[in-house]
């Protein structure tokens, strides 16, 4: 990893943890949970939000301004709109995303859940997602939340991360496990 990876990696963790202490404090880990799913979805869905927190040509003020506006428009909670403007006045913006992620283990891991990182080669059903969350959960032994993302590549089945064990059931991958077995016989 690189130095400066990982001294963002660090400044996000312990804003995280922050933010995290704070919440736990106050007992609104649940609305930090959907700032948190809220934020996510913003900074995927939005450009213009990603250049405001990663841009240096914007001034402290500025950024600040608006990351606060862009909170209060978003009803976000009181702590998290607070940490944000603060973030903004350190320079520290450009982190968000690792907060972001710090924070969403830290929840899970509070709640006794695990997140399942699933590669389907189409989207999953309620249903389906709800059996291979049960049957994961049977596996790890504990809650399991499905982080789906769609890779029509994969031609059908699935690709399963969770924690450091990986599943690929994957018709791309059987493809390429004969072609290597082939490459080998011939």
């Amino acid at each position: 990893m690189s130095e400066t990876a990982s001294i963002s990696t660090g400044i996000a963790a312990r804003y995280a943890t922050a933010i995290f202490e704070l919440a736990k404090e106050d007992k609104s880990l649940s609305a930090i949970e959907s700032d948190v799913d809220a934020l996510e979805t913003a900074l995927a869905e939005s450009e213009d939000l990603r250049n405001l927190i990663g841009s240096p040509i914007y001034s402290r003020d500025a950024q600040g301004k608006a990351i606060t506006a862009v909170a209060q428009k978003m009803n976000l909670s009181a702590t998290f709109t607070n940490v944000l403007g603060l973030m903004a006045s350190k320079r520290r913006l450009f982190v968000l995303p690792f907060v972001l992620r710090g924070l969403r283990g830290m929840i899970a891991e509070d709640k006794g859940e695990v997140t399942a990182d699933v590669v389907a080669a189409k989207a999953l059903t309620k249903t389906q997602q709800d059996k291979l969350a049960k049957s994961l959960k049977a596996t790890v032994g504990k809650d399991v939340k499905i982080n789906l993302a769609v890779d029509e590549g994969l031609i059908g089945g699935l690709v399963v991360k969770v924690g450091s064990k990986m599943i690929d059931t994957s018709i791309r991958s059987k493809l390429a496990n004969l072609q290597n077995a082939m490459k080998e016989v011939g």
